[in-house]
């Protein structure tokens, strides 16, 4: 099953905007989590300007019905998004590990 980036770029004023929206943020995430789908998430510090959800599914769908459901992103905290393939190869949690002397 591939991982998968979900990139998002915050407004300037999300921290400021996000409190009202921000218990139904996280439950979407942790219902992702139970899931199987949501790997690990968190937002980027000082500045706190965006976020990276790492995904874990067949396809890309899921984390595009997330983003649809997100109230971050309804609500225009989030100014834009991507989804990118990831292949992971260092790490326990890697899908492919890669370890020196194999290359």
């Amino acid at each position: 099953m591939p991982d998968y980036l979900l990139i998002y770029d915050y407004a300037p004023d999300a921290l400021e905007r996000r409190g009202p929206l921000r218990r139904e943020h996280l439950g979407l995430a942790w219902q992702a989590v139970d899931r199987g789908q949501l790997v690990l998430a968190g937002a980027f510090g000082s500045p706190v300007d965006g976020a990276v959800l790492h995904f874990r599914c067949e396809t890309p769908a899921p984390i595009e019905a997330f983003v649809r459901a997100d109230p971050y992103v309804r609500n225009g905290l989030v100014t834009a998004w991507k989804i990118r393939e990831w292949t992971t190869v260092a790490g326990s949690a890697a899908l492919k590990p890669l370890r020196p002397e194999d290359v």
